[in-house]
Order: C-alpha cells, then structure tokens, then sequence
C-alpha cells in the first residue's frame, strides 16, 4: 500500500475495496498528527485502559507492545496501537511535562530558547503544579525542580485557603526554607513572587518545602510555578 511521503497516510488504490477504511484510517493519523500532543515522553510500556486518539513518544527500551518502536510516536487507535516516524523539526506539546518539544533526528529537545543544529540548546520552562497542603508542620511537594535545572525563582498563589492554627508560612528548597519567602498570607489569592538574587543549579531533583510560622497547616491548596532553564544535549551520533 502506497503512502504518503511526510505523514504516512495510506493512499487509495485504483479499485480499491473497503475504500471508507482507507479514509478512516487516514482521518485517524491526521487527528492525532495535527497540532500534535503526546501525553508523555517518559513511558516505556504502554498505559492501560485509555482512549483511541491519545500518542505518547516512545522512549529508549519500549516495552511490550512498543518493543523495538523506540524514538517512534504510538498512536492510540482502534483499542490498538499504530506507529508513526516523526521528521526533524516536527514539534510535540508534552501534557506531562507542560512543555513544547522539537523532534531533532535523534530525540525531542525542548522549544524555545536556543538550539543548535545538533539538538543542543537551552530552553526557559515552567513547572506549574498544585500542591494540597497536608495536616502538620513543615513538608515538601510531591512534584519536584528536576535535576540540573538553574532556578531563577518561584511564584505561586493559594487557591483554596489555607487553614489551620499557623499565622503564616514560608516557601523553600535546598536547605533554606524561606528561599522563596516568609510570611506569607494565608487567604484565597494570596500570593509569592520568590526572585532569587542568585540562580540556583541543583545537580538533582528538589522539591519545594512549605513550614507554617506560628501553628500548624490543617489544610488548603497552593498553586505553585518553578521558573528554570535546563540545557540539553547535541544529539547522539
């Protein structure tokens, strides 16, 4: 069956049979391709249990389903999968990440910033995640600055009040629990604006650490926002 040259749509054939299939199966490729968004770039086996349209990029040492399909886009699609070379340049947003990615040959690098013909580059991300304030006294989120990230500071607003018998609290990391404030408020939409005056390099993953001043959390919800760059690599050769 012919193909089409850049998204590998199959073609139909004189006299072809079944030709609805054909359209379909098409149809299929161009929605998922088309402003493309691939759940994650990290799974090696496939997910269970999800939806036809849904793609994630496989990794190195795909498992399963998507053994030896590495570096390849897996295409949710009639409770199976469907595999699709992507081209150099072709760009990805990753739900997981929250980020937009560039396919380079040899891997996917992130947009914006500065790159390389190689894939190096640097780019500017932002981590934005909620963070459910637990019961108790001094605590770290669950979500983390990724490793060999530099850190130009963190925001963040309350988005459910939090509660308890504290006044206030502070925001952390790396051995400083008010690196990126103290005192702040405890009502809905207050806020943190946490500017360093000296970017911070962590050479591994840091989660951020709430302490409540004056009493103790209870309860609430903090939107949190990591504001980094992170350098990545030329591609292998």
């Amino acid at each position: 069956m012919a193909n089409t040259a850049n998204l590998s749509l199959p073609l139909l054939q004189a006299a072809q049979a079944q030709k609805h299939v054909i359209v379909n199966e098409a149809l299929t490729r161009l929605d998922a391709l088309v402003q493309l968004r691939l759940q994650s770039l990290a799974l090696p086996a496939p997910p269970l249990g999800v939806p036809d349209g849904l793609a994630w990029g496989v990794p190195v040492g795909g498992a399963g389903e998507w053994e030896g399909q590495d570096g390849r886009i897996a295409l949710r699609d009639n409770g199976g999968w469907v595999f699709v070379t992507p081209l150099t340049g072709w760009r990805a947003f990753v739900v997981d990440a929250g980020t937009d990615m560039r396919w380079t040959g040899g891997g996917w690098t992130m947009v914006g910033g500065a790159m390389a013909p190689s894939g190096a580059g640097i780019g500017f991300r932002v981590l934005e995640f909620d963070h459910p304030v637990a019961a108790g006294g001094v605590q770290n989120t669950a979500v983390a600055i990724p490793s060999h990230a530099t850190v130009f500071g963190v925001t963040g607003r309350v988005i459910e009040e939090i509660t308890g018998t504290l006044t206030s609290w502070r925001l952390g990391a790396d051995g400083s629990d008010n690196r990126f404030g103290s005192g702040l408020g405890l009502g809905l939409n207050s806020y943190v604006r946490g500017v360093l005056g000296r970017p911070l390099t962590g050479y591994a993953a840091m989660p951020l650490r709430l302490s409540p001043e004056g009493g103790s959390f209870s309860g609430g919800m903090v939107r949190l926002a990591v504001h980094f760059t992170e350098l990545s690599l030329p591609a292998s050769v």
